[in-house]
């Protein structure tokens, strides 16, 4: 797998004396969760992967070399069963993916670090990713933290339909891919579809509405592609790239340095 993680912030580069020269009390080590599954014709099964590790990667290079903060390696099955039924998807159940989050948040309190950051890049993981940072913080007083996708990045130019129901491989996915893997990438073979659509009134939305119905993605389309690919350009993901990273470095600086509310 490709990665864009700065060597000297990459936890698993380590050896286990440089790993017990670490200040137990500040640094910061971040747990990137991602998944591996069909993101329709045109793009990789890795791509929520590879989107996790350019984003953290170029956050990481952002932050003052004195902050000591790393990347441990990621955990790049998730919690795909919106995607089951399309060849290539792997995904792994709710519980599995907590318990292995959970394992590894033990490893890290066993060898006395206090802060661990969940950095997640699928969505079909973020509602298991706020439960276990709870749960790490209340079984092994871990103080954690969440960052979920960009960050809050406003991605200018992006337009509203989009902006809302570009889920999956659509524009911004493949902008990015295109900016930072573009072997990857298989232009002719976009597809486009949509949940729903930002006119329609309905009571029942996808997500984050008052009332929301599940769904799989074999329901609404036959490519797997949930928004459109075709306006995406190498130079947008450059520039949406740049904007994501700068909201995650924001985020990891700021769990760095967070003190308040946390008891020793």
């Amino acid at each position: 797998m490709k990665t864009w993680i700065p060597d000297i912030r990459n936890f698993a580069y380590l050896n286990w004396k440089q790993v017990d020269a670490l200040s137990r009390e500040s640094t910061l080590l971040v747990l990137p969760t991602a998944a591996i599954e069909q993101h329709g014709h045109h793009l990789p099964l890795a791509t929520d992967t590879l989107i996790n590790n350019v984003v953290l990667g170029r956050a990481l290079a952002l932050l003052p070399a004195a902050m000591s903060i790393y990347a441990l390696p990621p955990i790049c099955y998730g919690k795909s069963n919106e995607h089951i039924g399309f060849p290539g998807t792997l995904s792994v159940s709710a519980s599995t993916f907590m318990a292995v989050v959970r394992d590894i948040g033990a490893s890290v309190a066993a060898a006395g670090f206090k802060k661990l950051a969940l950095y997640n890049t699928h969505g079909g993981n973020s509602s298991l990713v706020d439960v276990m940072a709870r749960d790490l913080r209340a079984e092994f007083g871990l103080r954690t933290f969440t960052i979920f996708g960009s960050a809050g990045a406003k991605f200018e130019g992006l337009n509203p339909q989009e902006a809302k129901y570009g889920f999956h491989a659509g524009e911004v996915e493949t902008a990015f891919l295109l900016a930072a893997t573009p072997e990857l990438v298989d232009t002719a073979a976009y597809t486009v579809n949509y949940i729903a659509h930002i006119d329609d009134e309905t009571v029942l939305a996808p997500e984050n509405g008052s009332a929301n119905f599940a769904w799989l993605t074999r329901d609404i389309a036959e490519t797997g592609v949930l928004g459109d690919p075709h306006p995406a350009t190498a130079g947008r993901g450059e520039q949406w790239l740049n904007a994501a990273a700068a909201k995650v470095a924001a985020g990891l600086e700021a769990a760095y340095c967070y003190r308040n509310h946390y008891k020793p």
